[in-house]
């Protein structure tokens, strides 16, 4: 990082000859002249009184050794930081989180791996939670964001548009609930028939990117006309739920989501309507990332 004739020229003022400089350094006494009389023609200085006795520090040649230190000093503080931050990017994952999709199941799941002595690899790794906004207009903008602003989420997940950003590796299922505001009809009922939803207006999300939500949305319609349906944005986010609370509307909602809004009731429905979670990491993925990712496909893991 600096210029080597300065490595000689500190080594030559710190033992006070060139034939001591030259047994440190390994090279001849003639080949750390030269690197010195390089030097000081390359500055237009003198660096060094030769005498009998030795060499001595010119005025120059003082302050050059005193920056030269600080040079060595500074690089080798900066060599280390840089070390450093790549210990620590390569030994932790950043793990994002918010109101819809928590890094609490990722912690679940991340203290099952560690605790496998297979997998104690993973023990020096180092976690960092990155919050996010579930905001419908940019979500897709943050899905796009894994491998650059954080490694994995932990996310529910059947959305055509996001899969196209991200890969996922399947963990299990949620099953579809309905919510309700605390002063619905519904509110006080421990489990919902479809039939209870005659004469409401259900929300969801509007057709084209979850299959899942398509086909239920399909079998609705031609089954129980008697529901109207309402379309929210493609992916929910504080706003949906908000609307359902100050309308009285039915929310089509999942089980992880009952604690979302605090005026919000969710009720098991009588059905067999669910949706798929699991942990969402980048399309190319680091190797750390992917090592972590087939841990996890070759272990049973529980919620």
């Amino acid at each position: 990082m600096f210029n080597s004739q300065l490595t000689v020229f500190v080594c030559v003022a710190d033992r006070g000859s060139f034939t001591k400089a030259a047994e440190s350094l390994y090279i001849s006494p003639t080949a750390v002249m030269k690197q010195i009389n390089s030097l000081e023609n390359h500055l237009n200085l003198k660096l060094l009184e030769r005498t009998p006795q030795g060499v001595h520090l010119t005025p120059s040649g003082e302050i050059i050794y005193k920056d030269a230190k600080f040079l060595f000093d500074y690089s080798k503080h900066s060599i280390e930081n840089a070390r450093q931050a790549m210990q620590v990017r390569e030994a932790s994952f950043c793990v994002g989180t918010s109101i819809l999709n928590p890094a609490k199941p990722f912690m679940d799941l991340w203290y099952q791996i560690i605790q496998d002595a297979n997998l104690n690899e993973f023990l020096n790794y180092r976690l960092h939670i990155v919050p996010f906004e579930d905001n419908h207009e940019g979500i897709l903008t943050e899905i796009s964001q894994l491998g650059t602003k954080f490694d994995f989420l932990i996310a529910v997940c059947d959305s055509r548009m996001w899969l196209d950003k991200c890969k996922m590796l399947p963990l299990g299922r949620y099953k579809k609930m309905c919510a309700v505001s605390r002063n619905h009809r519904l509110a006080e009922k421990k489990i919902l028939n479809i039939e209870d939803l005659y004469g409401e207006t259900l929300m969801m999300v509007k057709a084209g990117d979850s299959n899942i939500n398509d086909f239920l949305r399909s079998d609705l319609s031609k089954k129980h006309p008697q529901i109207q349906i309402e379309d929210t944005p493609h992916f929910y986010d504080i706003s949906v739920f908000n609307r359902c609370a100050e309308t009285m509307n039915v929310l089509l909602t999942i089980e992880c989501w009952q604690d979302v809004h605090p005026a919000l009731v969710s009720i098991p429905v009588n059905w067999d309507y669910s949706i798929p979670y699991g942990l969402l990491y980048a399309i190319h993925p680091s190797e750390s990332v992917l090592k972590f990712v087939k841990a996890l496909e070759n272990k049973e893991i529980t919620f």
